[in-house]
């Protein structure tokens, strides 16, 4: 069924037909009720491509993942992100494109299909400080917002984020209040700003406490990263008894180097995560750790943007999630 076939039921031009479908006031109330009941007598359903070509729209937005495939499709973060942006975008009959890159040829690649107009607005996660695209997205007018507060930008931008680094000290004030002594962490990467504000709680609450703050290693967020860095940490700090990793993954990967090592954990050394991913409820021992909403805080992004996309003013004022402590039996 056509739009012209419509307008030959109803007795119309196309013209007139289009401007009833796409709610155009400039229509008399007989051609409108003429072209209405065309619509039900034949059981005309609009083009959505059609509608989305005369309206300018795409009825698509893009969550943009400047990491590696492998990180997408391993990595919890990134299918917790993943179902609460799309479960967010449902429920407005958006569509979600997924964008994957973290080469040069692949950021140009990204930038040249959001320019080109194929996308109405984009969310962008798990970014860098030296990523070009988060700048380049923000001049190009493009309504955006970020999971993570972005790093690298000269411009006010839209973004949710956790409060990193109040979780990362609540943690290790717990490690303190329990007994332990020498505290060490493995921290996130240095040019992401979920790296940088959990590392500064862990030294908030050792300064607030006059213990040390140089026992620290520096992992990727993987589970290899985390045994590499406990690994050296246990080089340079054998007596080490407790450790605050910046993530769940680099947590698995730490009691993995711990146990290859010979210490018990939690009798030798307490161990407490960042994420509470499930992953972390099925380790040994299971994994105390601190809440990071992923789920919820993309579906939080998602709505932000929407409400851009629908007309509203841009919330440049950060929405941060407030940590929460998880213990099991790591800590």
């Amino acid at each position: 069924m056509t739009i012209r076939q419509v307008a030959a039921a109803a007795g119309v031009s196309r013209a007139t037909a289009s401007r009833v479908i796409s709610g155009s006031p400039l229509v008399s109330g007989q051609a409108r009720q003429a072209v209405e009941k065309a619509i039900d007598d034949l059981g005309f359903v609009p083009s959505a491509a059609a509608r989305s070509l005369a309206l300018g729209k795409s009825r698509t937005v893009a969550l943009i993942l400047p990491e590696p495939d492998a990180r997408v499709l391993t990595d919890p973060f990134f299918a917790s992100t993943i179902l609460g942006l799309s479960a967010q975008l449902e429920a407005s009959d958006m569509q979600m494109v997924l964008l994957i890159a973290r080469s040069g040829q692949g950021t140009e690649r990204i930038f040249r299909f959001v320019e080109g107009g194929h996308v109405d607005g984009a969310v962008i996660a798990s970014h860098h400080r030296d990523d070009s695209l988060n700048q380049r997205v923000l001049d190009a007018s493009l309504p955006c917002a970020f999971i993570g507060r972005p790093l690298g930008v000269d411009a006010p931008a839209m973004y949710v984020d956790m409060d990193n680094r109040q979780g990362a000290r609540l943690a290790t004030e717990h490690l303190i209040a329990t007994g332990w002594q020498r505290i060490a962490t493995i921290a996130g990467p240095s040019d992401m700003s979920a790296g940088i504000d959990r590392l500064e709680g862990w030294r908030d609450a050792v300064r607030a406490a006059g213990r040390p703050d140089g026992a620290i290693a520096y992992g990727d967020f993987t589970i290899d990263g985390g045994m590499g860095a406990a690994r050296q940490l246990l080089s340079t700090n054998p007596d080490l008894d407790a450790v605050f990793v910046a993530s769940d993954m680099m947590a698995v990967g730490a009691l993995t180097e711990l146990r290859n090592q010979g210490r018990r954990v939690p009798q030798d050394v307490a161990v407490i995560g960042f994420d509470n991913f499930e992953l972390g409820q099925s380790t040994t021992p299971p994994l105390s750790t601190v809440d990071h909403p992923v789920g919820e805080m993309a579906a939080k992004a998602g709505q932000m943007l929407l409400d851009v996309l629908a007309g509203g003013e841009p919330h440049l004022d950060p929405v941060l999630f407030a940590p929460q402590l998880v213990l099991r039996n790591s800590a």
